[in-house]
């Protein structure tokens, strides 16, 4: 019978064997999409994208496994040196697991009852990289985006994972297309996605490539005016989140920020607490950093609407509030600064464009909002409306009661998964210079 460690030893290399290379590859079929889920699934590029990924962590798990196929085997090799060997294994086998493990629960969701509501905010996604592409030709790159992806979680709030991105849950592989987290029960109310805005603008603020350049100007700008190395150091570690608020103002227009106060509008003990070390600014600044934006935008009526609304809220409270005294005594003076430099000055990375050039928003445009949203009262969408600003269209519904929210949420999610573009965001005509707004 031989030695029974020996035995016991090529049992375990057999069962690792055995589980290497079965989670090399999905199809919509094993993921559990059917002929009906179709027009909700990911597009084939994505799931190529998913076994390319998966593929190549394939190989290093076949090319680990060789070699302890081939050792497990001497009779003198040393018992300690097998277990290494299967770890080394294991170890690719568990890069495996959580690569398919994250693809699989993302794709096997379209085949849900939330599969058109997913579709939908993947066609306001793809829509918003569409404009980008639309008004600044080449900035995106010269080769086809594939489009964000939605999918669910229980969590609290929304989140995005950018492409490219190390991702932890992947033991520090690429993400090869952005994903956008969505909580269960926000993803049938379409008047809340001006938060989904929020999340495609960290996408296209880095396939962009300004991130590093934004923080430099902001903190130079921070600095000059208040010769303060601690606001300034602060208000840096925000400038992601400062634009990805402005940015998503420029997307969908006073709706967004109504959606994103909406989001940030809680009890005073938590709007008016101050971390330290968050990449976000604190809630009450955050919101008259957007009211700001809509100031500058040519909406001053929405703008004082918003910052009087948050003040009736707050402002009573700042006295006792858990901000730091500096940072609430100069946020009057800092704002309309920290608003023109992150969105109206230019930047490199942009061409020599400033963000409202990239992403222009009109009065044109809020005007096809508001027809929309009396449309949406009908149970219908006019057809040439971009589909981001179906989203605002249905805030400006429901805060007008122009429907029940029911009525808003079928009209709307059920037009924008008729809208929705299946394929990666297209290639642009050309690779012109930048044109301005």
């Amino acid at each position: 019978m031989g030695d029974p460690l020996q035995r016991f030893l090529q049992a375990k290399v057999r069962n690792v064997a055995f589980r290497a290379g079965r989670l090399s590859r999905l199809t919509p079929g094993e993921v559990g999409i059917r002929q009906q889920d179709l027009p909700y699934a990911p597009s084939p590029a994505h799931f190529a994208a998913a076994n390319a990924r998966l593929r190549e962590i394939d190989r290093s798990v076949r090319h680990a496994l060789g070699r302890l196929a081939r050792e497990g085997h001497q009779p003198l090799l040393h018992p300690s040196e097998v277990l290494r060997r299967s770890a080394l294994v294991e170890r690719e086998i568990d890069r495996a697991r959580r690569a398919f493990g994250l693809f699989f629960d993302i794709f096997s969701q379209r085949g849900t009852r939330f599969a058109p509501a997913l579709a939908a905010c993947d066609t306001v996604a793809a829509d918003c990289f569409l404009v980008v592409r639309r008004m600044a030709p080449g900035l995106l790159g010269q080769v086809p985006l594939l489009k964000p992806i939605t999918y669910l979680e229980h969590s609290f709030s929304p989140a995005t994972f950018r492409r490219g991105v190390l991702l932890r849950r992947l033991l520090g592989e690429r993400n090869p297309f952005p994903l956008i987290r969505v909580p269960y029960e926000r993803i049938e109310a379409p008047w809340g996605m001006g938060v989904i805005l929020h999340e495609v603008a960290h996408s296209l603020q880095a396939d962009l490539g300004v991130w590093n350049e934004t923080q430099s100007a902001l903190q130079r700008r921070v600095l000059g005016i208040t010769g303060d190395p601690w606001l300034t150091r602060l208000w840096g570690r925000w400038h992601k989140e400062i634009f990805a608020d402005l940015l998503a103002c420029l997307l969908g227009g006073p709706a967004s920020v109504h959606s994103m106060k909406d989001f940030l509008a809680y009890p005073v003990a938590r709007v008016l607490t101050f971390q330290p070390l968050s990449v976000h600014p604190t809630p009450y600044l955050r919101v008259l950093i957007q009211a700001e934006m809509l100031r500058r935008m040519g909406f001053g009526a929405r703008a004082r609407d918003v910052r009087d609304n948050w003040h009736r809220l707050y402002r009573k409270h700042l006295s006792g509030a858990r901000l730091p005294r500096r940072l609430l005594l100069t946020a009057d003076r800092l704002i309309p600064h920290v608003v023109d430099e992150v969105a109206f000055q230019p930047r490199r990375g942009m061409a020599q464009h400033a963000l409202v050039d990239v992403v222009p928003f009109r009065q044109v445009d809020q005007q096809a909002i508001l027809r929309a949203a009396e449309y949406i009262a009908l149970g219908e969408l006019p057809e040439e409306l971009p589909p981001r600003f179906a989203v605002s269209a249905s805030r400006e519904a429901l805060e007008r009661n122009l429907a029940s929210p029911a009525h808003i949420s079928r009209t709307v999610l059920t037009w924008l998964t008729r809208r929705g573009f299946r394929a990666a965001v297209p290639r642009p005509p050309s690779l012109a210079t930048v044109t301005a707004a």
